[in-house]
């Protein structure tokens, strides 16, 4: 009975979770499939092509999300995690588990930031306009 309970708290909050990331879904790519969208307001939004851009901003979208909506509010909260676990800790084994959060939160955070910045400092020196890659 406790794993069907267990499971089924589980699930509400997963579909909790999802749910309104499903929900922001359409606003991740910049095409409207060549039809005419008319708003509220009564005006009219004219058709853009899903072509290579309109994939390459989905993929730009993705990328920001993970990196500067999940990436850096992860690593402050395991920064705070291993604040709380040294400040706790009296010495030996707890202090070391904490300097070690600290570190690897810190050097994946970096880590993270370096490889977008690499991509970006590349695609530039190679010339291309970057409209898709936030210039």
């Amino acid at each position: 009975m406790n794993r069907i309970k267990f499971f089924l708290i589980s699930l509400i909050l997963f579909l909790m979770l999802i749910l309104p990331v499903v929900s922001f879904a359409a606003s991740l790519v910049p095409c409207n499939n060549n039809s005419v969208v008319v708003t509220n307001n009564g005006t009219s939004i004219n058709p853009t092509p899903c072509d290579f851009n309109a994939f390459m901003t989905l993929i730009n979208t993705v990328i920001r999300f993970i990196l500067f909506d999940l990436a850096i509010p992860i690593a402050a909260i395991m920064m705070a995690y291993a604040g709380f676990l040294l400040v706790k800790a009296q010495g030996g084994e707890a202090k070391t588990k904490a300097k070690s959060i600290f570190t690897n939160a810190v050097f994946g955070l970096i880590f993270a930031v370096a490889a977008w910045l690499i991509i970006r400092t590349i695609l530039s020196i190679l010339g291309y306009d970057g409209g898709w890659i936030g210039f």
